[in-house]
């Protein structure tokens, strides 16, 4: 009898332990890997044919492909509204620097002032996920507030190194030893899977945002033979560009050994994608002559970076949790940037901060059902600035759109010009439908207009010539030419 009892306490005992460590261990690592300035097509699971990248197209293989995910345009923005859950239109980042960066001053608006450091008052994700219990490092390009109580160290991330500006001989902060002549990815990964290795009980969330692929364009010179001799095809052709991508790729295959060496990726939610669209398609738009011209090309999408074409904000979007994301999937639902934090919030488990106004909304039943639809009815993008390219050419002038299901339609805030595309019919918007299908450009413009006054959208001003417009003697936009700035 005795014994009996001992028996039923020890297993009471068990199963007590066992449920106290079932909520921890539910609770999936979460990876998010981003590239920088890597294009649509850029990887071989969405099209490219020139390119090298088994293991990102074997994450893509073994998880989910997001064939209609967007960033913003350009870096600076995209992180904001990753690390918030907020549009541009709440945070004030629209773009990298103040508004003098380029010559405005004989355009008709003037663009809204831009913060260029993440408000403080924002419980950003790193934050949240802390508070859901999880260890967090960040190592790479930050790019939203480098010193003081803006740097990543301030704002959640338990270990955090920042770097960016170039692929060899890098500055880092801190300060941190590196083998002379090592290149920057392989750097940033070394620290990426040593986190992984030193929290492996978990949960931990790694970011590891890579400078790669931006300028400037320098690759480890032992990759760029590779791809001399290889034929391009369809504008992917730059052997030191393909080198920068498996250099990328590479990363992505050592974070994806170590969680099978530690028997990890069962656990683990791997994200990988790029902050915006590639530095290309400008030809095609008559813009390359005033700049480096295209590094590579995003078609079938229209323009490249610094543009609200699909070519400068439709970017790959990879998500891999084996067992739960089914493999080899695909989502064609339109989703976006502030999605990120409400899904990685909902995967931990943990609460979204109270008090705080979220745009995005969880992908997590995609995840689960690629065809799952999702609350909302559309997203949203507000750009009221200029980005410029050199030899007074614009990659884009302010702009609104809503993308709505098949439906994008774009407001030019310059003169109110609407462009309406059916991007299931017409990815490449070549077809304005504008004035073809009045109707239904009137139902999105006014959708879109309801929501810039709910968000309270600042607009650009009327240009009077007296508003601190700058002149090329004061402004960047003599001095930056490249198509590949900011």
């Amino acid at each position: 009898m005795k014994t009996s009892l001992r028996l039923v306490m020890i297993l009471l005992g068990i199963i007590g332990v066992a449920s106290a460590a079932a909520p921890a261990a539910s609770k999936p690592n979460l990876i998010f890997i981003m590239a920088d300035d890597l294009g649509y097509t850029d990887v071989g699971a969405f099209g490219s044919k020139y390119y090298e990248t088994p293991n990102i197209d074997r994450l893509a293989a073994q998880g989910m492909k997001f064939t209609n995910y967007h960033h913003c345009q350009n870096c600076t923005p995209t992180r904001a509204a990753l690390m918030s859950g907020q549009y541009g239109a709440r945070t004030g980042v629209y773009t990298v620097g103040g508004v003098e960066r380029f010559d405005w001053s004989k355009r008709p608006l003037r663009p809204v002032n831009n913060i260029a450091e993440l408000p403080l008052d924002r419980v950003i994700l790193p934050q949240a996920l802390k508070a859901a219990g999880y260890a967090t490092g960040m190592f790479g390009k930050w790019h939203i507030g480098q010193q003081g109580a803006h740097a990543p160290g301030k704002r959640g991330f338990d270990e955090a190194i920042v770097t960016m500006g170039a692929h060899f001989d890098f500055a880092t902060s801190p300060k941190t030893e590196y083998p002379k002549g090592q290149y920057l990815a392989d750097f940033l990964t070394d620290r990426a899977v040593d986190f992984i290795t030193r929290k492996k009980d978990g949960p931990f969330f790694l970011y590891l945002p890579h400078f790669g692929v931006h300028s400037p364009h320098h690759a480890k010179p032992e990759l760029i033979p590779r791809f001399k001799n290889k034929s391009g095809v369809g504008g992917h052709n730059n052997p030191t560009y393909a080198a920068m991508i498996a250099s990328v790729d590479e990363s992505v295959g050592r974070v994806m050994a170590k969680l099978e060496e530690l028997k990890l990726v069962e656990n683990t939610v791997v994200i990988f994608t790029s902050d915006n669209g590639g530095v290309g398609g400008y030809t095609r738009e008559g813009l390359a002559k005033g700049g480096a011209g295209d590094v590579t090309d995003n078609a079938p999408l229209r323009h490249g970076k610094g543009s609200l074409y699909e070519g400068g904000t439709r970017v790959p979007f990879i998500a891999r949790w084996p067992g739960k994301v089914a493999a080899d999937s695909v989502c064609d639902v339109p989703a976006i940037h502030v999605d990120v934090y409400p899904t990685l919030v909902a995967l931990a488990g943990g609460a979204m901060p109270a008090g705080q106004v979220f745009d995005g909304e969880s992908l997590v039943p995609l995840l689960r059902k690629p065809r799952a639809t999702l609350q909302r009815e559309a997203i949203f993008q507000h750009f009221p600035g200029y980005l410029g390219m050199g030899a007074d050419q614009w990659r884009t002038t302010p702009v609104s759109l809503i993308h709505a299901g098949d439906w994008k339609l774009m407001e030019y805030l310059e003169d109110g010009r609407l462009e309406l595309y059916n991007l299931r019919d017409d990815i490449g918007e070549s077809k304005n439908l504008a004035t073809t299908m009045p109707d239904k450009a009137k139902e999105l413009h006014a959708k879109l207009v309801a929501w810039r006054v709910a968000v309270k959208a600042p607009m650009p001003t009327k240009n009077d010539g007296a508003s601190g417009a700058v002149g090329k003697k004061r402004g960047e936009g003599k001095k930056k030419k490249s198509p590949e700035l900011e």
